[in-house]
């Protein structure tokens, strides 16, 4: 993919080197998806309704009450990503993912999605891009998906939950799908679904306020302490939420890999793995985000929306334009360029 800023789509970057403004972090549903996630019944596993013009998901694990239309109409998605500066949205689908339907039917969904996105990648091929839905409770059929889906137009990566009906990301049975995002180049942007601590989240919104956080950080040391990062020494992990708690507890668990015995199998420290993954910009702190920049490096960082969610950024250009001690090169690289080298977009 080349991007231009020309024709139809001619707009004026945000950024200083004349490269697009990449949104790594931006969920869609596809109409499609949420009318056959309805016909499916709450037997299946979630509950699916709608009323003007709103759709409602309950599950188990997650629910989204009010998907408005800013989730799923691609042109108010257009005109909306134009008003903030952002070029090209990395197209994800959102909670509760497909792996809480059965095999058969996480794979249906999963396909519905990736082939609905690849569609909206080929109506507007400098806006869209795709990080594909795989139905990891099957990983047979997860593996499958990724090799169908790779071959469509805009797919550049997955998009994977934290954890997988109890599954830690360290489990052997997800071996063979990294192995196929090394071997096609493809990042894994990790995110929180079924989050921690749900017995004591409850109440005021922590289920995402701190869950969300906590989820990934949890996520993050599996794959470190599980050898995942080891095993699959080219495999790019994005960490949403600027990694959750990771970046600021990984002083925390370099103590831990020289005193425990629990990780006396560890040759590196925690810290050492730090730039294995590539984290976004929703912080919601100018002086977090600044302190993870200076952690792990602007290369290191991408800009994310957390669209269309009332937790992410209205404006989330602006956040990174905001910083006043951080160099034009770095603003470049966060604001596109990190994204652009992991989607293989090209300026």
């Amino acid at each position: 993919m080349s991007f231009t800023a020309r024709g139809a789509d001619a707009r004026k970057t945000r950024r200083s080197d004349g490269g697009p403004v990449i949104d790594a972090h931006a969920h869609w549903y596809p109409e499609e998806w949420l009318k056959a996630a309805e016909a499916a019944g709450p037997s299946s596993g979630l509950k699916v309704t709608r009323a003007a013009g709103v759709w409602s998901l309950t599950g188990e694990w997650t629910g989204v009450p009010a998907v408005t239309p800013d989730y799923i109409d691609l042109d108010l998605r257009l005109k909306k990503m134009d008003r903030q500066g952002v070029d090209i949205h990395a197209l994800s689908l959102t909670t509760p993912m497909t792996h809480w339907a059965s095999p058969d039917l996480g794979l249906k969904l999963s396909r519905m999605f990736n082939d609905a996105a690849s569609q909206a990648h080929s109506a507007h091929p400098n806006r869209f891009v795709v990080m594909a839905t795989l139905p990891m409770q099957a990983p047979q059929l997860a593996l499958a998906e990724l090799q169908r889906a790779a071959k469509l137009p805009g797919v550049r990566g997955i998009y994977l939950p934290t954890t997988v009906k109890g599954k830690e990301l360290d489990d052997a049975s997800f071996s063979p799908i990294y192995a196929e995002c090394e071997r096609l180049g493809f990042p894994v942007f990790l995110h929180p679904v079924e989050t921690i601590g749900k017995d004591r989240t409850g109440e005021f919104y922590l289920r995402n306020l701190l869950g969300n956080p906590y989820d990934t950080g949890v996520a993050a040391a599996h794959l470190i302490f599980g050898g995942v990062l080891d095993r699959f020494p080219s495999l790019e992990i994005l960490l949403p939420h600027a990694g959750g708690t990771l970046p600021g507890i990984v002083g925390r668990l370099d103590h831990g890999v020289v005193v425990r015995p629990e990780l006396k199998h560890m040759k590196r420290p925690a810290s050492a793995y730090l730039r294995r993954f590539t984290y976004d910009t929703i912080t919601h702190n100018d002086a977090l985000l600044m302190n993870l920049i200076g952690l792990v490096g602007a290369d290191r960082v991408v800009l994310g929306s957390d669209y269309p969610f009332d937790m992410g950024y209205e404006r989330p250009v602006e956040v990174v334009e905001r910083l006043k001690d951080l160099s034009a090169k770095d603003k470049d690289q966060i604001l596109g360029k990190t994204a652009a080298r992991l989607l293989r977009i090209q300026a």
